[in-house]
């Protein structure tokens, strides 16, 4: 008689919290930081161009949590290995609220 065989365990990595800022200066560009209002650990260039910063959310990443923009493993790798994740709006021709639906506005 076969043994069943073992139950495959998918890893699953700890939780991690991640403050979302919205970049006041340009529009659909967000900043995620491991630690609340560290904007230390951005570079000069990213802090530049995108401050001032506005929090608009504290989110748990975990291994079910979806993102609407970018993946949420590469954003906890960042956050892990830099304390921040930025994420930019997709280019114009890429968004599909965008493109012209054949309205006659």
């Amino acid at each position: 008689m076969l043994e069943p065989s073992p139950a495959v365990v998918r890893f699953q990595p700890p939780p991690m919290h991640a403050y979302v800022y919205k970049s006041l200066r340009k529009e659909g560009a967000y900043v995620f930081l491991a630690t609340r209002d560290d904007f230390e650990c951005l570079s000069e260039s990213v802090h530049k161009a995108l401050q001032p910063f506005a929090l608009v959310l504290e989110v748990t990443l975990d291994g079910a949590r979806q993102l609407a923009r970018g993946n949420a493993d590469e954003v906890r790798s960042d956050l892990a290995t830099r304390g921040f994740h930025v994420q930019m709006p997709p280019p114009v021709s890429q968004d599909p609220l965008t493109s012209d639906w054949g309205t006659d506005a």
